[in-house]
């Protein structure tokens, strides 16, 4: 059955029809220390939740890993869960992908909620199927493709997020627009990040994630097209993996940012991506997202990191590069040349 997602003006509301959708003797809330301080309170009195058990983790993408996946298995087992239990996965991104594998692999697999609470989640983490957790210093290196039952998107728990996170999330957004529509990608770029007006980007998410839902629709195993939502990705994990490695982890959108702005480049001289085009977006990330100091020295650890990347063919590197906005070319095998000309062009920028 299709991933259900909800972009909601009643959360009470909506979660009540949800959980009537999700038949359980038992059901449990998966919160990190922010989202139980912030976020809890507004639903832990609806009715249907306030007999849930309450399972409380770290919050960061560095507990994103197998300790934490094995302490909510613990939680759940020892407190009544079952395969008919259900789980809601109240967070950001780090949440819904370690609370969505938790799910999904419990007793072979129990029904999951996904309520984002930053942007980033909300158009790009809870909607998709994919679940996972950084293993071995690598990000999303396990996991398994399983949506959630409901994704119920409520820009109200925005007002709680901080600017650079709300930044971070945005950096998808941009990404959706590079690879829909010309009208789309114009819109994202006059957006005022510095003063966010959340009433449009309410609509702005909707729209947003209906370009996530119709891609992974026609690709739910990311075969083919479904590759088109990793651009900016294969060079903005690898400064992710690497920031984190330095110990001062950079925020998933901003890595995403500046891989695109490498990927970018790639385009214009792979597959003739509008010169103008690419200026634009480059002035754009660079006004809301600054810079991101590495030296040529440390291009071969980049590179390194990009070999682990999970689109890649045998030892080549592997990326999704644009012909123009919407017209997208999976699969594009880059030489390690270009890819540190890219890295120049990056720090130059």
């Amino acid at each position: 059955m299709k991933q259900q997602v909800i972009i909601s003006e009643s959360l009470q509301e909506d979660l009540a029809i949800a959980l009537s959708e999700c038949h359980h003797d038992k059901l449990f809330v998966l919160v990190d220390e922010h989202t139980y301080a912030n976020c809890w309170p507004v639903i832990r009195d609806f009715y249907g939740v306030r007999n849930a058990h309450l399972i409380i983790i770290k919050a960061t993408d560095t507990y994103k890993n197998i300790e934490t996946l094995a302490k909510v298995w613990k939680e759940l087992g020892e407190h009544g869960g079952t395969r008919h239990s259900s789980l809601i996965n109240l967070g950001g991104g780090m949440v819904t992908d370690l609370g969505g594998f938790a799910a999904s692999t419990f007793k072979r697999g129990i029904d999951f909620i996904n309520i984002p609470t930053t942007l980033l989640a909300m158009v790009d983490a809870s909607v998709g199927g994919k679940t996972g957790i950084n293993f071995n210093g690598l990000k999303n290196e396990v996991g398994v493709f399983n949506e959630a039952k409901s994704v119920i998107l409520n820009t109200g728990f925005l007002k709680t997020l901080d600017n650079a996170n709300l930044r971070s999330g945005y950096a998808e957004m941009l990404k959706h627009g590079l690879i829909s529509d010309e009208k789309m990608w114009a819109e994202l770029l006059l957006f005022d990040l510095e003063h966010p007006d959340l009433r449009l980007l309410q609509q702005m998410v909707a729209s947003s994630v209906k370009v996530k839902e119709r891609i992974v629709e026609s690709d739910p195993l990311e075969h083919g097209i479904r590759k088109a939502l990793n651009f900016g990705h294969t060079i903005g994990h690898a400064f992710e993996s690497f920031s984190m490695k330095k110990g001062s982890p950079l925020l998933h959108g901003y890595a995403v940012a500046y891989g695109m702005v490498c990927e970018l480049y790639l385009s214009c001289i792979h597959t003739g991506f509008p010169t103008e085009r690419m200026r634009s977006t480059v002035n754009y990330i660079k006004e809301y997202y600054g810079k991101y100091e590495i030296t040529c020295d440390e291009y071969k650890e980049l590179l390194a990191l990009m070999k682990h990347d999970k689109k890649n063919i045998s030892d080549t590197i592997v990326f999704t590069l644009l012909r123009d906005i919407g017209d997208i070319k999976i699969n594009q095998v880059v030489e390690e040349k270009d890819i540190e000309e890219s890295l120049d062009f990056f720090r130059e920028n």
